[in-house]
């Protein structure tokens, strides 16, 4: 009986947290769009996108610097170049960090593209939080996990 509750207590809080990661995904849809595909030539699509990063060996802490200190430079998704900047969400809470990369992990299936693929945790957030990078040296861990 409380394994059960409390396998169901982390389903639950796991789907608040995709709930939460869903509403703040509202605020990055204007570029990336609901859909997750983005805008050619503007700004580069998630969906698809993520699982590849995923698949990278530090793909998740590189998801996390994006979220925390933005992105800028020339970078290359699917094929099209993109140059321009990502705002920084640092002033976000790392639950809420978690859930929006849940969120953008989850919504489009990419999760399901990654083997053994677990939810982003406050704590991996937190973990990475003090190191204050520079967009610009998120753009040199992007290019060190092989992206363009």
């Amino acid at each position: 009986m409380k394994r059960t509750l409390t396998a169901l207590l982390l389903i639950g809080s796991l789907a608040f947290a995709q709930a939460d990661g869903a509403k703040l995904y509202a605020q990055c849809a204007g570029c990336h769009q609901a859909n997750g595909q983005g805008l050619p030539g503007a700004f580069p699509p998630l969906a698809g996108h993520v699982s590849e990063i995923l698949g990278k060996q530090g793909g998740r802490e590189y998801l996390i610097k994006v979220l925390l200190w933005g992105l800028q430079g020339s970078i290359e998704v699917k094929g099209m170049k993109y140059n321009g900047a990502m705002p920084a969400f640092g002033q976000l809470k790392d639950e809420e960090i978690a859930a929006l990369l849940n969120h953008i992990a989850t919504a489009w299936g990419d999760d399901k593209k990654v083997q053994g693929f677990k939810p982003f945790t406050a704590a991996e957030v937190k973990a990475l939080r003090e190191k204050k990078l520079t967009p610009q040296q998120v753009l040199e861990e992007r290019k060190k996990l092989g992206l363009k």
